[in-house]
């Protein structure tokens, strides 16, 4: 879950993987019961969705980069996000859907917010509109700085994996609103 500025984190491995999972675990009991997601242990009506913590990530390929693109969220400058949909393919991730839930992580890998996927959507990188682009809310929010941006990030993630940029790549819009943070 990316945008030209955000992007998925790599997972640790080891013991930083155990207490990686254990803060993310802690953030979601908090969460899920402040946004009616609670459920007891054997309920009718319990799902994997009030009992499993939902996908941990971060915006940005940058510590630094993270907690900006954050900021911008949690001021509620920033509703929407974008990734290529080769992105999603080359890990193996589904693409996101209307009602998704998902952890933000900060640029220490600290879990901050839970958001809600409002609507995506999949255009060719030449098509992402104008709207979606001010929705970032990167830089001065216009459709050029953001096609600008976009172009320079993945042109760099796309050649760490000998891939190359072409403005016809399908890109993932999505929009999200901002459930709980902490």
């Amino acid at each position: 879950m990316s945008d030209a500025t955000s992007g998925t984190e790599p997972e640790t491995t080891g013991l930083d993987n155990t207490a990686q999972a254990e803060k993310i675990l802690r953030f979601w009991s908090a969460a899920r019961v402040r946004v009616n997601r609670n459920a007891i242990g054997g309920t009718i009506a319990e799902t994997t969705m009030t009992t499993v913590a939902p996908q941990a990530w971060s915006f940005g390929d940058s510590p630094a980069l993270a907690d900006e693109l954050l900021g911008l969220v949690i001021d509620g400058t920033k509703t929407a996000t974008a990734e290529l949909v080769a992105e999603f393919e080359r890990v193996g991730e589904p693409l996101p859907a209307k009602g998704d839930l998902s952890i933000v992580l900060d640029g220490a890998r600290e879990p901050r917010l839970l958001i809600r996927t409002t609507r995506v959507d999949v255009v060719p990188f030449e098509e992402v509109t104008a709207e979606h682009a001010y929705l970032e809310g990167e830089d001065d929010r216009t459709l050029e700085s953001w096609r600008e941006g976009h172009e320079r990030y993945w042109r760099r993630q796309l050649a760490a994996v000998g891939a190359e940029f072409d403005p016809t790549m399908p890109v993932v819009c999505e929009r999200f609103k901002v459930l709980y943070g902490s």
